[in-house]
Order: structure tokens, then C-alpha cells, then sequence
């Protein structure tokens, strides 16, 4: 077992002492840049970005606790990458524009921060606010940076691009004109279902739309001995299931406030309350399985466990019928640490830390 191979309440206890204020340092830095864009509209979105969304970097840095991963590096990465799809997310939600070229374009962003190319592609091309003063192009080259310092980048950047060009797809759509987007997003999921037994359309896209398995490649990429198995292996735990676990949570607090403001919400698909809870068991079982042929299980089912800890620590999931769903997930799931896990969540919450 390597030296550094943590789990359980020693790695949320790091995690929060370590990572989180270099999460904030990081953030700090980016704000910055954010201030200095010439387009007001750009500015703002991109520091609502940061603001609103700061817990999926905060999430997301959890790999920087990765074995044999650069902390410091990782963080600059994770932090990075997530703050173009955080940024990303709000061009295409909230500035009322339906353009899916102009999406796609934008996420060629993402695309280059995890490849070596030199070059940058005209990400505002086909955007009506272009004037960021370089935002974008930075977090590219950050991302690039750490990219360049794996000494196994070359087994990950298959599945890391894969997993983006997925991503890109689904941003892509999933913010069309409500009358397009559906039948969009059921015509581009249906050569890829084939693969996915037993997962539904809104399932499969619910895995796209996690960056938690390109985390996962690029941490796991700091080892000089990774191989292809364990690539592979990452790969199938995360793709569909711990992926797909991740944005149902997220999509399964957020129902009522989507609905109201008719955003797609996957987790409408469902049948009733009941289906969503049989689902969301079914996502976090096949999650739990899937760490059993991981090179360190138990890192990856702390993960798990955080998961559930700090979506369910969220007001949101007790709110209407989600109460009985939450209850129900925590008297399920909550042994093994999962309740002390979910009572520092709601610590950090009630801190502001989260």
C-alpha cells in the first residue's frame, strides 16, 4: 500500500485542512482575472460562476488527495478545468442565447485544456459577447501547464477527451430552446445506450455531464507505473455509475428550483418519488460494486460517501417529498462514517466553508 493511501475520516480531514484553502488561493487568483475582462456581461458571468459554484471546485479537489497525485498541481488543475465548465455553464444558461453552435464552440475550451496543442481556437467566435481579456484562453493554459507535468498523460488522454467531448455534447444541448433539446438529446444518446445496459437516456446523460472521472485520469496519471488496466478499470466504475450518481444527486436538490424556472432536470424522468429513490439506490449499489476492482477501493468509496454527504447536507434535499428520499438514502447508506461525514458537511455549511 503506498505511503500516502489515506481513506475514510483521515482523508476528509486533510481535505478540508489542505485542499480547501488552496482551493480558495486558486479561486482568489481567478477572481481576479475575472474583474479585468473589458465585456461587463462576461465579468459577471464568470464571477457568478465562482461565487454560486464554488463547492464544485471545492468537490472536485478531492483527487488532489489522489496516491502519488502533486496536491498543489492537482488543485491548480481541478480548479481550473472546473471554473471553464462552471464559467461555460452560465454563457450558455443564463444569457438568453439558444445558439448550439456558438455552445460548441465555446467548449472547444475544454477540449484544448487537456490537450498540448499551442494553440487556442476562437472560443467566442460564434458568441455575441467576445471581450474577455483573455479569461478563457488563461484557464486553458493553466490547465495545460499541469497537463504537461503527468508522467502518464499519454495513458489518459484517450478517456479524458472522450469523457470531455461527451460533456461538450451534452452542455451543448441540454441548453437549447425547450422545444428542441429533448428530442436532441434522445437522438444523440441513442448510439452510445447500446454500450449502457440497463441505465435510461436521462441516466446516460446525467454520467456525461460529471467532470469527476477526467479528475480521477488526471490524478491518477501522476504515477510513472499506471497501466492500462487500472485506466481501464477507472474508466467502467466511473462511466456510468459514480459519474451518473453525481449529477442525479445534484439534479435531484435542484428539482423543484429547474422546474420553476424550466430548466431540464433528468431526475423529472422519473415516474414518481419512489422510482427517483429506487434509482438513485441503484446508482449508489452499482457505484459501491464498482470500487471493488479499483487499485484503491477505499479512497474511491470515501468519495462515494462524500457524495451523498454533502448533496444530502444541502436544505434542499429535505424540502417537499425529498425529506422521505434523504431520510431513506442516510438509513441506508449512512454507516461506515457516512453520518459523521453528512454532520460536517452541514458544519462546513453552516461555517460558509461550503
Amino acid at each position: 500500500m503506498d505511503q500516502n493511501y489515506i481513506s475514510g475520516t483521515k482523508l476528509i480531514t486533510r481535505y478540508v485542512c489542505k485542499v480547501f484553502p488552496l482551493v480558495n488561493r486558486e479561486l482568489y487568483k481567478i477572481s481576479g482575472l475575472c474583474i479585468s475582462s473589458k465585456d461587463k456581461i462576461l465579468s459577471d458571468l464568470a464571477l457568478r460562476s465562482i461565487k454560486k459554484k464554488k463547492f464544485h471546485a471545492q468537490g472536485g479537489s478531492v483527487y488532489a488527495m489522489y496516491p502519488k497525485a502533486s496536491m498543489d498541481d492537482t488543485v491548480k488543475f481541478i480548479v481550473s478545468f472546473q471554473t471553464i465548465s462552471d464559467y461555460l455553464d452560465n454563457l450558455c444558461d443564463s444569457a438568453g442565447i439558444y445558439d448550439e453552435q456558438a455552445f460548441r464552440q465555446l467548449h472547444y475550451s475544454m477540449r484544448d485544456a487537456v490537450t498540448l496543442d499551442e494553440t487556442n481556437t476562437d472560443y467566442y467566435r460564434f458568441y455575441p459577447f467576445k471581450e474577455d481579456n483573455g479569461y478563457l484562453s488563461a484557464l486553458v493554459n493553466q490547465c495545460r501547464k499541469q497537463i504537461a507535468k503527468l508522467p502518464s498523460y499519454n495513458l489518459i488522454k484517450e478517456p479524458i477527451i472522450k469523457q470531455v467531448e461527451l460533456y461538450s455534447d451534452l452542455q451543448s444541448l441540454k441548453h437549447l430552446a425547450t422545444d428542441v433539446r429533448e428530442k436532441k438529446l434522445i437522438s444523440w444518446s441513442k448510439e452510445y445506450l447500446r454500450g449502457y445496459k440497463g441505465i435510461s437516456t436521462w441516466e446516460f446523460s446525467a454520467a456525461t455531464g460529471s467532470t469527476l472521472n477526467i479528475f480521477l485520469h488526471f490524478a491518477s496519471a501522476w504515477d510513472p507505473n499506471l497501466t492500462e488496466e487500472e485506466v481501464r478499470n477507472n474508466d467502467m466504475a466511473y462511466f456510468p455509475w459514480i459519474n451518473g450518481l453525481h449529477i442525479l444527486l445534484d439534479y435531484y436538490i435542484d428539482y423543484a428550483e429547474d422546474i420553476e424556472t424550466n430548466e431540464l432536470n433528468f431526475t423529472s424522468y422519473y415516474t414518481n418519488q419512489k422510482e427517483c429513490e429506487k434509482r438513485l439506490i441503484f446508482f449508489i449499489e452499482s457505484s459501491f460494486d464498482a470500487c471493488t476492482n479499483l487499485k484503491y477501493p477505499k479512497f474511491h468509496t470515501t468519495i462515494i460517501k462524500g457524495l451523498l454527504a454533502m448533496y444530502l447536507s444541502d436544505p434542499k434535499a429535505y424540502k417537499g417529498f425529498n425529506r422521505f428520499t434523504s431520510k431513506s438514502i442516510l438509513k441506508n447508506f449512512g454507516r461506515d462514517n457516512t453520518n459523521f461525514y453528512h454532520k460536517v458537511c452541514k458544519m462546513l455549511r453552516l461555517s460558509g466553508a461550503l
